[in-house]
């Protein structure tokens, strides 16, 4: 994904002190620049990298504050710490509700097909469960939207009623509806109700009517993530005043993930139920959680269940029912709030009880993801702008979420389990959902991993060598464990190439890439030239590839330039890889492919009236972040064509929350206000190396400031739509690893240090200052770290290299578009105008200094007019 492309003249002006503080930072030797360096803003001295580290300090995470309670609690606080006060909450029993005379049907407009519950056993979804007293069954409507929804009651006589109380379903409640009563020629409206959100919803007549039926017309449901639906648990013939449920909301400051642990000190001797929901953000925290595994398994209440014994108990919220198909909890959540509630499904009874007393003692999480601390990072990040610092940890910490052990009990419901996964860490895509590891993530989180907990590298590892383990027979590798490894995407057996070259490079683990060199070749010379047209360029469509989707599942056929510019990167990655390996000609093919491709993106699908790459040449005309960006990475476009679709894209798609991934909403509502971090890491990282280094941090704290600025805050989103809200609403995963490519743009263009072969036997060290002052870093390597430090200024600038043994790189240092001399260790390597050591040479507004070697280098760069 990232080719350099060279950057223009810089200038900005010193902040800060000598170059022993550059020294020492760069060899890794302190984990803090000393007093005398750069002082960040405001403090008057550089703060230590540790404070920016987000990971808990232990696997058992507390809450941080209460943000919410009502009804009968006592003493809510006392939840934040564990031992003396308790929280109680009280619910009297209920009174029994009316009932309709014997003989009362019911009708509906539809009723949802029968099927079978959570617990496997059959449920109907007919309209005469609205009347017939039982609390746990409903009717649902089946027009998926379509309004109005009818629910029709008629009773053998005349009943006066003074109005109809509506219970409904957490996931079905009636937002505006009308009831209406039958004269016995005609109907008349009773009441109308609009912006409903209680789950039971007394409505009064304005008088008393006498009628033979009632008549409910529903308008507006709140919908859900599995659609719009109505749902109706019984209507009853009076009006039946509500008990609020006893509640508290905790909140653990940053979206966290694992089981939830509750010890409760005591409890009435009925049985009472508590009820858990779950949410990463306050505006999507309901009765029901944001989002629960059942949701993508046929629908549940939405919500952990736990019936308390007498005696108290400490129970750590697992996946599997309390009693004999009863009381069931689906055990670790990714969330930051937790609201929980005595209360208890209708259906759950006798086994638990919606009354009663509960005392508890403590509320806590397990963690279960990598635990990210000080002592953890083996690569870390600091520099002059506290935002970018802030970022880059956060980044860290949106990975660690994400890297966790493949459990059966916590993976996307949808046929995600595999034998060959269990037990093993795994880079999961999200910390809330998926929870399933697809490779086009780990295009980005690989890097993020590789960056900070080198431990953890065998984490992306164990899905390429599974997926690729799991390779079709034509070649097709797939995505993710998802639906038996069978999900359709065109895209990411391109990134699972890169991916391996990414993890090859970092790691330097060739046995890998010698393993499943076999898979490299099928997936590039079998599968991929199926779907190659008559032009040289991949067409989905071909070989019965029109449903496939990608990255997004973008309704897009043809030839489409993000996947044609993701193949030119994927055959020269593959080239390396190849090389690596000693098979030249396997390189030569690809290499010469990739040129191919190239010539035939730069025919087809460049549009000279926007300045830009065509999203595809079928269809409505657009033009993609992704495939502009990656046209740029992967050396598709030149310089001048690099420059016009980087324009277009600050032209076209800029907004206040980062840069859309679409310029209009041909291919669907909305697109142009949708923002992936995903697809904007390749424009980031275009930016910086085309000389845009200011528009790229400009990008950055649009983007990421606004993540970081709204709730949950720290954590990065999958998406964000319109006006900056989370894009798919509650199902949106705000802690999302794909999401992390600020860490990996900081380290390797900002700071400016990479590999460039495989384990980083040789490296590169090229900074894109922008506006930054001053930065500094380390990387791990398996020779050891790589430490890189630098200052810019208007009148020097000064940077440090600190290589470990055995290897070798290239620096390259910004003239600010001047005549510079270079001294490294202090002697002169260029005067201005020839080398005297390293080959120096000037190249586009730098100098080059080839073949350095391992141990501490100091260079300096000062202008000779």
């Amino acid at each position: 994904m990232t080719r350099p492309v060279g950057e223009g003249p810089q200038r900005r002006t010193v902040i800060g002190a000598g170059l022993g503080t550059a020294a020492a930072l760069a060899a890794g030797l302190s984990a803090a620049p000393p007093a005398d360096a750069a002082p960040a803003a405001g403090t008057g001295r550089v703060p230590d990298w540790h404070r920016y580290v987000q990971g808990p300090p232990g696997r058992a995470v507390r809450p941080v504050a209460v943000a919410a309670s009502g009804g009968d609690v006592t003493r809510p606080e006392a939840l934040l710490a564990r031992g003396g006060a308790v929280t109680v909450l009280r619910r009297p029993g209920p009174t029994p509700p009316p009932a309709w005379p014997a003989g009362t049907t019911a009708a509906a407009s539809s009723s949802h097909a029968p099927n079978n519950g959570s617990d496997g056993s059959p449920r109907s979804y007919e309209a005469d469960n609205a009347v017939d007293g039982d609390t746990g069954t409903f009717w649902n409507d089946d027009t998926f939207g379509a309004y109005p929804d009818t629910l029709t009651v008629t009773a053998p006589a005349a009943v006066t009623l003074s109005g109809v109380t509506v219970l409904s379903n957490s996931d079905g409640v009636p937002v505006d509806f009308t009831v209406e009563t039958w004269d016995g020629a005609a109907w008349h409206t009773a009441a109308t109700v609009t912006g409903n959100s209680a789950v039971q919803r007394p409505v009064p007549f304005t008088e008393p009517v006498s009628t033979t039926s009632v008549r409910v017309n529903v308008t507006a449901d709140q919908g859900t993530p599995q659609g719009e639906f109505t749902r109706i648990n019984e209507l009853w013939p009076g009006l039946v005043a509500t008990v609020e449920a006893p509640t508290v909301t905790v909140d653990f400051g940053k979206v966290v993930v694992g089981y939830p642990r509750v010890r409760f000190a005591w409890a009435s001797d009925n049985s009472p139920g508590v009820r858990l929901a779950f949410s990463e953000t306050r505006q999507y925290l309901s009765d029901r959680s944001d989002f629960a595994r059942s949701d993508l398994s046929g629908g549940g209440p939405g919500t952990d269940q736990y019936a308390v014994p007498a005696g108290g108990a400490d129970w750590t919220d697992t996946d599997g029912f309390q009693a004999d198909g009863k009381v069931h909890a689906e055990g670790l959540h990714g969330f930051r709030y937790l609201k929980i509630t005595l209360d208890a499904l209708p259906g759950d009874a006798p086994a638990a009880q919606a009354h009663g007393e509960v005392a508890i003692d403590s509320v806590e999480l397990e963690f279960t993801a990598y635990l990210g601390r000080p002592e953890t990072f083996a690569g870390w990040f600091l520099s002059s702008d506290d935002d970018l610092n802030r970022y880059w940890y956060a980044a860290a910490y949106t990975n660690e979420l994400a890297t966790d052990t493949f459990r059966a009990s916590d993976v996307d419901p949808r046929n995600a389990d595999t034998a060959t996964l269990e037990g093993k860490l795994v880079l999961h895509d999200g910390a809330k959902r998926d929870r399933d590891p697809y490779v086009g993530d780990i295009a980005v989180s690989g890097r993020t991993t590789y960056l900070t907990h080198h431990d953890a590298s065998a984490a992306a590892r164990n899905v390429l060598a599974d997926l690729a383990d799991h390779q079709r027979a034509d070649g097709w590798i797939p995505p993710a464990s998802i639906v038996n490894y069978t999900l359709p995407l065109f895209d990411y057996p391109l990134w699972w190439v890169t991916c391996s070259w990414d993890y090859v490079l970092y790691t330097g683990d060739l046995d890998y890439a010698a393993r499943y060199y076999p898979n490299l070749l099928k997936v590039l010379d079998t599968w991929y030239p199926s779907v190659t047209d008559s032009q040289g360029l991949l067409s989905k469509g071909l070989n019965s590839t029109g449903n496939y989707g990608d990255y997004a599942f973008l309704p897009r056929t043809g030839q489409v330039t993000y996947y044609n510019v993701n193949y030119v990167q994927a055959l020269s990655d593959a080239a390396r890889i190849a090389r690596s390996l000693g098979h030249p000609a396997d390189a030569d093919r690809w290499t010469l492919r990739a040129a191919a491709v190239t010539e035939a993106v730069n025919t087809h699908l460049w549009d000279p009236s926007a300045g830009a790459y065509l999203d595809s040449t079928t269809g409505a005309v657009r033009h993609g972040q992704d495939g502009n960006s990656i046209a740029v990475t992967s050396g598709v476009a030149g310089p001048e064509r690099a420059g016009a679709a980087l324009d277009y894209l600050e032209s076209a798609t800029r907004r206040p929350y980062g840069n859309a991934f679409m310029d209009n909403d041909t291919i669907f509502d909305g697109a142009s206000q949708r923002v992936y971090a995903f697809t904007s890491y390749p424009e980031l990282v275009a930016r910086f190396e085309t000389g845009r280094a200011e528009s790229a941090i400009d990008e950055i704290k649009r983007l990421y400031g606004w993540m970081d600025q709204h709730d949950p805050g720290t954590t990065h989103w999958e998406g964000i739509g319109p006006d900056g809200s989370p894009y798919e609403g509650a199902f949106t995963s705000m802690a999302h690893g794909w999401s992390t490519g600020v860490l990996p743009v900081l380290t390797n263009q900002l700071l400016g240090a990479r590999p460039e072969s495989p384990g980083f036997a040789t490296w590169s060290v090229r900074p894109h200052p922008g506006t930054v002052a001053w930065a500094a870093g380390r990387l791990p390597t398996p020779h050891g770290p790589l430490g890189v430090s630098w200052r810019a200024g208007a009148d020097a600038f000064a940077l440090t290299v600190a290589a470990p043994r055995g290897t070798r790189g290239e620096i390259t240092v910004p003239t600010g578009g001047r005549t510079v001399t270079v001294r490294v260790d202090g002697r002169t390597a260029w005067t201005g105008t020839r080398a005297k050591a390293y080959r120096a040479r000037s190249e586009d507004g730098y100098v080059v200094l080839s073949d350095v070697g391992s141990g501490t280098h100091t260079i300096t760069v000062r202008p000779l007019d």
